[in-house]
């Protein structure tokens, strides 16, 4: 892996609250939501350039999966990834710092 991936809090917390959501009605597909948000993420180690530039915040990413998008920034200078946030394509935009 090139880069390292380093999650806010508030990505993880986001991120525990949409498969607790999803596990209310399917425990099995939450954890495979939640897996497969997980791995996607992963993908950004040796792809840190997979989602596009997010226009309303400079160094800001994001990519989708559908219906969610990770937002994350680059950090080439220490070679990590800080994913900021999961979150749902059709709420506002989140508040990235």
């Amino acid at each position: 892996m090139g880069f390292k991936i380093i999650f806010s809090p508030e990505s993880l917390e986001h991120l525990g609250e949409i498969v607790r959501y999803i596990a209310k009605d399917n425990p099995d597909a939450a954890l495979r939501f939640g897996m497969k948000m997980l791995d996607r993420a992963a993908l950004l180690a040796d792809f840190p350039e997979l989602g596009l530039p997010y226009a309303k915040r400079a160094g800001v990413r994001r990519l989708l999966i559908k219906p969610y998008f990770i937002y994350y920034r680059v950090r080439y200078e220490t070679g990590t990834i800080e994913v900021l946030e999961f979150w749902h394509s059709a709420r506002r935009n989140p508040a990235l710092l």
